[in-house]
C-alpha cells in the first residue's frame, strides 16, 4: 500500500472530504507520491547506514572516516573488514585481538609474538612468497598493531627438499616453463605432465 491509500484511509472516517474523483484526491494523490519517494530514500539510507547492510555510497563513507581502506575483493569482504577496522579500541591490543582484527580485515595474516619483548612476527599462511596489494596489507597491519612494535614480516616459499619430493628430474621443471618467481611459489601439489 502506498501513502496515496495511506492518506485517503486516514481521511475517510471523518467523511468531509471527496477521496475520488476530486481535487482533494488528486492532491493526496500528489503527495502520497512524493511521501513514497521519500520512503524509498529513506530505506536506501536506513540501508546504507549498517554497515552489515550497506552496498556502496554508507560503505564509501565509513571508508573516508578510517586512515586505511581494506583489502577486500567482496562486498561481504568489504563489510567485514570495515567492522574489523571500526571495532579496534583502546582493549584490542591482546594477541587474540589482534589476529581477530587482521582476519575481520580480510588480511591473510597472522601476528605471533617471537619471545622477545617488542617483537613480533606476521606471517601470510595461505600465500606463498610476497602477497599482492602487500603495501595496502602492510599499512593496514601497522595500524592494527601497536605503534612501539618492531614488526619481522614472514614469508615462505618452496624448499629444496619439497622441490626433490615433487620433481624426479629438473627436466620435469623446465617443462613446466616457470619464472624463478613462479617457481618460488610453486607450492600446491598439481600434476604437471611434459609433453615431448
Amino acid at each position: 500500500m502506498g501513502y496515496e491509500q495511506y492518506l485517503k484511509d486516514l481521511l475517510r472516517p471523518l467523511r468531509v472530504y471527496r477521496l475520488e474523483n476530486s481535487y482533494n484526491g488528486a492532491e493526496l494523490a500528489a503527495e502520497g507520491a512524493a511521501l513514497d519517494g521519500c520512503g524509498g530514500w529513506l530505506e536506501a539510507l536506513e540501508r546504507e547506514m549498517l554497515v552489515s547492510t550497506a552496498q556502496g555510497p554508507g560503505l564509501d563513507a565509513i571508508e573516508r572516516l578510517l586512515a586505511q581502506k581494506p583489502v577486500a575483493d567482496t562486498l561481504q569482504r568489504r563489510r567485514e573488514a570495515l567492522a574489523a577496522l571500526l571495532r579496534i579500541g583502546g582493549d584490542s591490543f591482546t594477541l587474540e585481538a589482534v589476529n581477530s582484527n587482521l582476519k575481520g580485515c580480510g588480511l591473510n595474516a597472522v601476528a605471533s609474538e617471537t619471545g622477545q619483548p617488542g617483537h613480533v612476527e606476521v606471517r601470510f599462511p595461505d600465500v606463498p612468497g610476497i602477497p599482492e596489494r602487500f603495501e595496502e596489507m602492510r599499512a593496514i597491519i601497522e595500524d592494527i598493531l601497536p605503534c612501539h612494535l618492531n614488526i619481522l614480516y614472514v614469508y615462505w616459499y618452496i624448499t629444496w627438499e619439497l622441490m626433490e619430493k615433487r620433481f624426479q628430474t629438473w627436466e620435469e621443471v623446465e617443462c613446466m616453463a616457470l619464472t624463478w618467481e613462479e617457481l618460488e611459489k610453486l607450492v600446491k601439489e598439481e600434476e604437471t605432465y611434459c609433453a615431448g
